[in-house]
Protein backbone atom coordinates (compact mmCIF):
# COMPACT_ATOMS: atom_id res chain seq x y z
CA UNK A 1 0.00 0.00 0.00
CA UNK A 2 3.11 2.31 0.90
CA UNK A 3 2.84 5.39 2.99
CA UNK A 4 2.30 9.18 1.91
CA UNK A 5 5.24 10.67 1.50
CA UNK A 6 4.55 13.85 3.89
CA UNK A 7 4.02 11.03 6.27
CA UNK A 8 7.15 9.27 5.78
CA UNK A 9 9.16 12.20 6.15
CA UNK A 10 7.79 13.28 9.22
CA UNK A 11 8.33 9.65 10.86
CA UNK A 12 11.91 9.44 9.59
CA UNK A 13 12.56 13.02 11.47
CA UNK A 14 12.94 15.58 8.27
CA UNK A 15 10.15 17.89 9.11
CA UNK A 16 6.73 17.77 9.86
CA UNK A 17 4.18 16.91 7.76
CA UNK A 18 2.95 20.43 6.71
CA UNK A 19 6.76 21.10 5.85
CA UNK A 20 7.28 18.33 4.28
CA UNK A 21 4.75 19.20 1.78
CA UNK A 22 6.18 22.76 1.55
CA UNK A 23 9.44 21.02 -0.04
CA UNK A 24 7.41 18.48 -1.81
CA UNK A 25 5.25 21.16 -3.90
CA UNK A 26 8.42 22.83 -4.39
CA UNK A 27 9.80 20.25 -6.26
CA UNK A 28 12.21 19.78 -3.67
CA UNK A 29 11.78 16.24 -2.98
CA UNK A 30 12.14 12.98 -5.33
CA UNK A 31 11.67 9.29 -5.13
CA UNK A 32 13.92 7.00 -7.06
CA UNK A 33 15.39 10.50 -8.46
CA UNK A 34 11.66 11.32 -10.02
CA UNK A 35 10.84 14.53 -8.85
CA UNK A 36 7.90 14.03 -6.15
CA UNK A 37 4.30 15.47 -6.19
CA UNK A 38 1.51 15.66 -3.59
CA UNK A 39 -0.30 11.99 -2.92
CA UNK A 40 3.06 9.98 -4.07
CA UNK A 41 3.36 7.01 -1.86
CA UNK A 42 6.72 5.40 -0.35
CA UNK A 43 7.00 2.08 -1.18
CA UNK A 44 9.56 -0.42 0.35
CA UNK A 45 13.15 -0.27 -1.67
CA UNK A 46 11.90 3.88 -2.50
CA UNK A 47 15.26 6.32 -2.00
CA UNK A 48 13.64 9.50 -1.18
CA UNK A 49 15.75 12.15 -1.61
CA UNK A 50 15.44 16.10 -0.08
CA UNK A 51 17.82 18.61 -2.08
CA UNK A 52 19.72 15.71 -3.90
CA UNK A 53 20.42 14.01 -0.32
CA UNK A 54 19.03 10.47 0.76
CA UNK A 55 16.18 11.45 3.84
CA UNK A 56 16.61 8.36 6.13
CA UNK A 57 15.56 7.82 9.38
CA UNK A 58 17.36 9.37 12.24
CA UNK A 59 18.28 6.60 14.70
CA UNK A 60 18.27 9.34 17.89
CA UNK A 61 16.17 11.90 18.19
CA UNK A 62 18.13 15.75 19.09
CA UNK A 63 16.38 18.32 20.57
CA UNK A 64 18.05 21.91 20.21
CA UNK A 65 18.23 25.03 21.86
CA UNK A 66 19.96 27.92 20.14
CA UNK A 67 20.32 31.36 20.73
CA UNK A 68 19.85 33.01 17.83
CA UNK A 69 22.03 36.41 17.03
CA UNK A 70 19.91 39.15 14.86
CA UNK A 71 21.51 38.63 11.08
CA UNK A 72 20.38 34.92 10.72
CA UNK A 73 17.55 33.52 8.88
CA UNK A 74 15.61 30.31 10.04
CA UNK A 75 14.73 29.18 6.15
CA UNK A 76 17.36 27.15 4.51
CA UNK A 77 16.45 28.96 0.88
CA UNK A 78 17.14 32.72 0.75
CA UNK A 79 17.30 34.63 -2.24
CA UNK A 80 20.04 37.37 -1.05
CA UNK A 81 21.92 35.09 0.17
CA UNK A 82 21.91 36.00 3.95
CA UNK A 83 23.26 33.65 6.50
CA UNK A 84 21.16 31.29 8.17
CA UNK A 85 20.91 29.70 11.48
CA UNK A 86 22.51 25.97 10.68
CA UNK A 87 25.76 27.48 10.30
CA UNK A 88 25.32 28.06 13.94
CA UNK A 89 24.75 24.19 14.79
CA UNK A 90 28.18 21.82 15.34
CA UNK A 91 28.01 19.36 12.74
CA UNK A 92 28.43 17.07 15.19
CA UNK A 93 24.28 16.71 15.17
CA UNK A 94 21.98 15.05 13.09
CA UNK A 95 20.45 17.15 10.33
CA UNK A 96 17.86 19.50 12.45
CA UNK A 97 15.34 21.88 11.11
CA UNK A 98 13.86 25.13 13.36
CA UNK A 99 10.40 24.56 15.16
CA UNK A 100 8.66 27.82 13.60
CA UNK A 101 10.91 30.47 12.45
CA UNK A 102 12.69 34.10 14.04
CA UNK A 103 12.89 36.56 11.51
CA UNK A 104 15.52 37.99 10.60
CA UNK A 105 16.16 40.96 12.85
CA UNK A 106 15.08 39.52 16.24
CA UNK A 107 17.05 37.51 18.55
CA UNK A 108 16.93 34.90 21.05
CA UNK A 109 15.47 31.33 21.39
CA UNK A 110 14.71 28.90 18.09
CA UNK A 111 14.07 25.48 19.33
CA UNK A 112 16.15 22.96 16.48
CA UNK A 113 15.06 19.28 15.77
CA UNK A 114 14.85 16.28 13.76
CA UNK A 115 11.25 14.92 15.38
CA UNK A 116 9.18 15.81 12.51
CA UNK A 117 5.74 15.13 15.20
CA UNK A 118 7.15 17.29 17.90
CA UNK A 119 7.45 20.27 15.16
CA UNK A 120 4.40 19.50 13.89
CA UNK A 121 2.58 19.18 17.22
CA UNK A 122 4.33 22.59 18.34
CA UNK A 123 3.26 24.77 15.33
CA UNK A 124 -0.04 23.37 14.43
CA UNK A 125 -2.15 26.31 14.51
CA UNK A 126 -5.01 24.18 16.56
CA UNK A 127 -2.78 24.57 19.57
CA UNK A 128 0.59 26.56 19.22
CA UNK A 129 3.05 26.38 22.50
CA UNK A 130 3.10 29.61 24.05
CA UNK A 131 5.63 32.17 23.15
CA UNK A 132 7.28 35.17 24.97
CA UNK A 133 9.35 38.09 24.16
CA UNK A 134 11.15 41.49 25.59
CA UNK A 135 11.24 44.11 23.74
CA UNK A 136 11.99 48.06 23.45
CA UNK A 137 9.28 49.93 21.62
CA UNK A 138 8.65 53.15 20.63
CA UNK A 139 7.09 55.40 23.30
CA UNK A 140 4.72 53.95 26.50
CA UNK A 141 1.92 51.98 25.52
CA UNK A 142 -1.42 53.55 27.10
CA UNK A 143 -3.88 51.32 29.05
CA UNK A 144 -6.15 51.65 26.04
CA UNK A 145 -3.37 50.26 23.66
CA UNK A 146 -2.40 47.22 25.87
CA UNK A 147 -6.14 46.35 25.92
CA UNK A 148 -6.59 46.25 22.52
CA UNK A 149 -3.34 43.93 22.31
CA UNK A 150 -5.03 41.64 25.10
CA UNK A 151 -7.73 41.37 23.08
CA UNK A 152 -6.62 41.18 19.56
CA UNK A 153 -6.09 43.44 16.73
CA UNK A 154 -7.06 43.52 13.13
CA UNK A 155 -3.74 42.79 11.04
CA UNK A 156 -3.80 42.85 7.18
CA UNK A 157 -7.36 41.63 6.82
CA UNK A 158 -6.83 38.91 9.87
CA UNK A 159 -7.78 39.68 13.56
CA UNK A 160 -5.03 38.19 15.96
CA UNK A 161 -5.58 36.35 19.21
CA UNK A 162 -5.46 37.58 22.36
CA UNK A 163 -2.28 38.59 23.35
CA UNK A 164 -0.50 39.79 26.41
CA UNK A 165 1.65 42.99 26.73
CA UNK A 166 2.95 44.53 29.84
CA UNK A 167 4.80 47.65 30.58
CA UNK A 168 8.38 46.24 32.16
CA UNK A 169 10.25 49.50 32.17
CA UNK A 170 8.77 52.95 30.61
CA UNK A 171 9.95 56.15 29.38
CA UNK A 172 13.52 55.00 28.68
CA UNK A 173 14.54 58.15 26.54
CA UNK A 174 11.21 58.12 24.54
CA UNK A 175 10.99 54.33 24.79
CA UNK A 176 9.64 51.58 27.06
CA UNK A 177 10.57 48.07 27.66
CA UNK A 178 7.97 45.45 27.42
CA UNK A 179 6.81 41.69 27.66
CA UNK A 180 5.17 40.42 24.98
CA UNK A 181 2.88 36.72 25.26
CA UNK A 182 1.15 34.84 22.39
CA UNK A 183 0.44 31.60 20.76
CA UNK A 184 0.42 32.58 17.03
CA UNK A 185 3.04 32.38 15.20
CA UNK A 186 2.26 34.35 11.78
CA UNK A 187 5.25 36.05 10.21
CA UNK A 188 6.84 39.38 12.09
CA UNK A 189 3.63 38.78 13.70
CA UNK A 190 5.09 40.79 17.23
CA UNK A 191 6.38 43.82 15.65
CA UNK A 192 3.46 44.33 13.16
CA UNK A 193 1.24 44.12 16.34
CA UNK A 194 3.10 46.99 18.17
CA UNK A 195 3.18 48.92 14.85
CA UNK A 196 -0.92 48.52 15.20
CA UNK A 197 -1.10 50.21 18.29
CA UNK A 198 1.17 52.74 17.55
CA UNK A 199 4.41 51.61 19.07
CA UNK A 200 6.94 50.29 16.92
CA UNK A 201 9.09 47.28 18.09
CA UNK A 202 13.32 48.96 18.05
CA UNK A 203 14.82 45.97 20.08
CA UNK A 204 13.34 41.93 19.87
CA UNK A 205 14.24 38.91 22.00
CA UNK A 206 11.98 35.90 22.72
CA UNK A 207 13.05 33.98 25.92
CA UNK A 208 10.29 31.46 26.08
CA UNK A 209 8.75 28.77 23.99
CA UNK A 210 6.23 26.15 25.39
CA UNK A 211 7.14 26.75 29.18
CA UNK A 212 11.02 26.41 28.31
CA UNK A 213 13.25 29.41 29.12
CA UNK A 214 16.51 30.71 27.11
CA UNK A 215 17.84 31.41 30.34
CA UNK A 216 21.98 32.37 30.93
CA UNK A 217 22.61 30.27 27.02
CA UNK A 218 24.66 32.98 25.03
CA UNK A 219 24.53 34.64 21.94
CA UNK A 220 25.25 31.86 19.60
CA UNK A 221 25.27 28.92 21.66
CA UNK A 222 23.70 26.19 21.28
CA UNK A 223 22.56 23.49 23.78
CA UNK A 224 20.71 20.27 24.31
CA UNK A 225 17.68 20.12 25.88
CA UNK A 226 17.01 18.31 28.91
CA UNK A 227 14.97 15.06 29.11
CA UNK A 228 12.52 17.33 31.29
CA UNK A 229 12.06 20.00 29.08
CA UNK A 230 11.37 17.57 26.17
CA UNK A 231 8.89 15.79 28.42
CA UNK A 232 7.45 19.28 28.92
CA UNK A 233 7.14 19.87 24.92
CA UNK A 234 6.10 16.36 24.50
CA UNK A 235 2.98 17.12 25.59
CA UNK A 236 1.72 19.22 22.97
CA UNK A 237 1.73 16.32 20.74
CA UNK A 238 -1.31 14.78 22.94
CA UNK A 239 -3.03 17.69 23.22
Amino acid sequence: MGERLQKYLSAAGIASRRKSEEFITAGRVTINDKVAQLGDKVEAGDVVKLDGKVAEAQDKMVYLMLHKPEGYITSTHDQFNRPDVMALIPKTYPRVYPIGRLDYDTSGMLLLTNDGALTQALTHPSHQAEKVYVAKVKGTPTEKEIEAFSTGLDIEGERTAPASLKVTNPDQNGASSVKITLREGRNRQVRKMCEAIGHPVVFLKRIATGGIYLGELKRGQVRELTSAEVSRLKRYEKS
